[in-house]
């Protein structure tokens, strides 16, 4: 499909097509975008842009997520293709974590993302107060 503007209509046939027919659950955005929504993905992207990690250093700098979930983050980005795993033989074994180059070329537009996220952060909460209080 090139580059050019195309409706959300013409979207949904194309990707029903390509599914065989009346079903979009393989629709290409929605299947990316799913993998870097979660709460964590974009914390973890935005510090391996910066630098390689290593599991403990990447710990330490987002404190509120849990051993478990970190490793499933970064496991989740590594099937995905955006991230790298590298394992040194040390006793104990460390590991290192960096951003590949399908990962570099994700977060150019993510980081666009989280810069307007910043800059709109107070004019969303302000939509949802004055919504909330509508609402009630």
């Amino acid at each position: 499909m090139d580059s050019k503007v195309v409706s959300l209509r013409s979207k949904l046939e194309i990707y029903k097509a390509g599914s065989g027919g009346g079903n979009i659950a393989d629709c290409p955005v929605r299947d990316v975008i799913q993998g870097i929504s979660n709460k964590w993905s974009s914390l973890l992207m935005m510090a391996l842009a910066e630098k390689p990690y290593r599991f403990g250093e990447l710990r330490r700098l987002v404190p509120d997520i849990s051993q478990r979930m970190l490793t499933q983050t970064l496991h989740d980005l590594q099937r995905d293709g955006y991230v790298h795993r590298k394992v040194f033989p040390t006793k104990p074994p460390s590991v290192e974590y960096s951003l590949t180059d399908l990962g570099r070329s994700m977060f150019r537009p993510l980081h666009q993302l989280l810069q307007w996220a910043e800059l709109n952060h107070g004019a969303v909460r302000a939509a949802r107060t004055a919504f909330d209080a509508a609402d009630a």
